[in-house]
């Protein structure tokens, strides 16, 4: 069993909450880049990337990027029911992990909401914030930490073997490129 280091999780989770709150700032800079009357549309996509993005993320998308060994997709795990002790931070428990995990990947979601402001309907978005958070960022996150294609090639994160989105969020430029140019 795995010893668990009070410091460790505590710095875990303000990491997590840190993460959380980058929505406060995504969501006044894309509403000052919007008109007045598209201020509660920006706001609750905000809103609708945490709560669409966190159950399908613990339903399929944590086991498709920890959950196997697959190079191109991890395994399926609902519920995160699985032994993830090998891919854990020093002294982390799976729940402090698993929040870390969901508020980037519902980050990620969100980095695209400024670009299709004032382009795309709600429920639109809410069907890519969906595919984003089950399958495209838990995908391309596999290649890197959860020992894909990328991790086999060698391929090093220098912000951080587990905390940086660099892969996935270059997902979120082209998305939101593909996006509005419909």
């Amino acid at each position: 069993m795995m010893e668990f280091s009070a410091v460790n999780t505590i710095w875990v989770l303000l990491g997590a909450a840190l993460v959380f709150f980058m929505r406060a700032g995504f969501a006044m800079v894309e509403t000052g880049f919007t008109r007045a009357k598209n201020a509660g549309n920006i706001i609750m996509k905000n809103l609708m990337d945490f709560a669409i993005g966190t159950p399908l993320f613990w339903l399929t998308g944590f086991g498709i990027m920890f959950g196997g060994a697959g190079a191109f997709i991890g395994g399926f795990d609902p519920l995160v029911r699985g032994d993830y002790s090998g891919i854990l931070p020093a002294g982390v428990p799976l729940p402090a992990y698993l929040i870390f995990q969901t508020v980037f990947c519902a980050t990620a979601a969100t980095i695209v909401s400024g670009a299709m402001a004032e382009r795309t309907k709600f429920i639109s978005y809410c069907i890519y914030s969906a595919v984003i958070s089950a399958v495209v960022y838990p995908v391309s996150g596999h290649w890197i930490w959860g020992g894909g294609w990328l991790a086999r090639m060698g391929f090093h994160d220098f912000a951080g073997r587990r905390s940086s989105l660099s892969i996935p969020l270059l997902a979120s430029p082209f998305t939101s490129l593909r996006a509005t140019s419909t």
